[in-house]
C-alpha cells in the first residue's frame, strides 16, 4: 500500500471520528439523569436503613420523588418523552417507592410480626410493579389527564410522610394490640390496592399556555401542595397527600354514583 493511500486512509477515519462526536447530545439525557438520580436515592436509602439509619433513609425516598418530578418536567420542557424513559423511570420507581419503603418499615417495625410482616411489608413493592407495569402498557396506548390507579410516587409519600412524623412517638400506639403495626397494616393494604385500582387520581398540569387556562383550579391545588411540603415538611407531605387520595376517591364515588343513576334512568 503506498503512502498516498495510508494518508488517505487516515484521513478518513480521523473525518468519521469528527462526526461521531460532533452529534448533537440527545434530548432524553437531561430527563434521564434525573430519573438515575431517582434510582440513585432509593439505592442509598435500601443502604441507610440497613445500617439503622431510618431517618435519613426516608428522607433520601422524598428526595427520590424530588427527581421523579424534576424528570417529568424536563422530559416535558424538552419535548424529549420517549418509551426509553418511560421503562427507565418505571424501573427507577419500584426501587426508590416500592423496594425502599418497603424495607424501611419492614426494617423499622413490621419484622416484629414475621412472616405476616414480611408478606404486608411486600405489598408496596408487589402492588406498585403491577401498577408501573399496566402505566407502561396504556402510555403507549393513550393519554391520559388522570392517573388511573394511585401513583407510586404517592403511595411512598404517604407511608414515608407517616414514619417520619410518627417513628419517635411509639407510646401513641401502646393501647394497640401489636403498636404502630395495628395502624400500619390497614393502611398498607388499602393503599396497595388503591394502586392497583382504577380510581382516578390527578396528573401534574403540562406547563403549556392552553392547558394552564381550562385547568387553573388543578394549578393552584398543585401550587398548595408544593407551598404546603416546602413550609411543613413531614407535615405537609401527609396533609397533601391525604387531600390527593381523598380527592380521587371522592371523584370515582361520584362518578360511580352518576353512571349508576344513569343507569337506572
Amino acid at each position: 500500500m503506498s503512502s498516498e493511500s495510508r494518508l488517505q486512509r487516515k484521513q478518513i477515519r480521523r473525518d468519521q471520528l469528527r462526526r461521531k462526536f460532533r452529534r448533537p447530545i440527545p434530548r432524553t439525557v437531561v430527563p434521564s439523569f434525573f430519573t438515575l438520580m431517582n434510582l440513585f436515592c432509593g439505592f442509598v436509602s435500601i443502604i441507610l436503613v440497613s445500617d439503622g439509619k431510618y431517618e435519613f433513609g426516608a428522607w433520601l425516598i422524598v428526595m427520590a420523588a424530588v427527581f421523579d418530578m424534576m424528570d417529568g418536567f424536563m422530559a416535558r420542557l424538552a419535548n424529549a418523552d420517549s418509551e426509553f424513559g418511560i421503562e427507565l423511570d418505571s424501573l427507577s420507581d419500584i426501587v426508590s417507592f416500592g423496594v425502599a419503603p418497603a424495607f424501611l418499615f419492614y426494617s423499622f417495625v413490621m419484622h416484629e410480626l414475621m412472616i405476616i410482616g414480611l408478606i404486608i411489608a411486600a405489598f408496596p413493592a408487589l402492588c406498585g410493579a403491577i401498577r408501573l407495569a399496566r402505566f407502561n402498557i396504556n402510555a403507549k396506548i393513550e393519554d391520559q389527564d388522570v392517573f388511573k390507579g394511585l401513583p407510586i410516587p404517592a403511595h411512598a409519600m404517604m407511608l414515608v410522610a407517616l414514619f417520619l412524623i410518627f417513628h419517635q412517638s411509639p407510646e401513641l400506639f401502646e393501647s394497640f394490640k401489636y403498636g404502630f403495626n395495628s395502624v400500619l397494616i390497614p393502611i398498607f393494604i388499602v393503599l396497595s390496592v388503591l394502586m392497583v385500582s382504577t380510581v382516578p387520581f390527578d396528573k401534574i398540569p403540562r406547563f403549556k399556555k392552553q392547558q394552564l387556562k381550562e385547568q387553573k383550579g388543578k394549578v393552584y391545588l398543585f401550587l398548595f401542595y408544593f407551598i404546603s411540603v416546602v413550609t411543613l415538611q413531614e407535615y405537609g407531605l401527609i396533609l397533601v397527600f391525604t387531600v390527593f387520595i381523598l380527592k380521587g376517591i371522592v371523584t370515582a364515588m361520584v362518578r360511580f354514583w352518576k353512571e349508576l343513576h344513569e343507569e337506572l334512568v
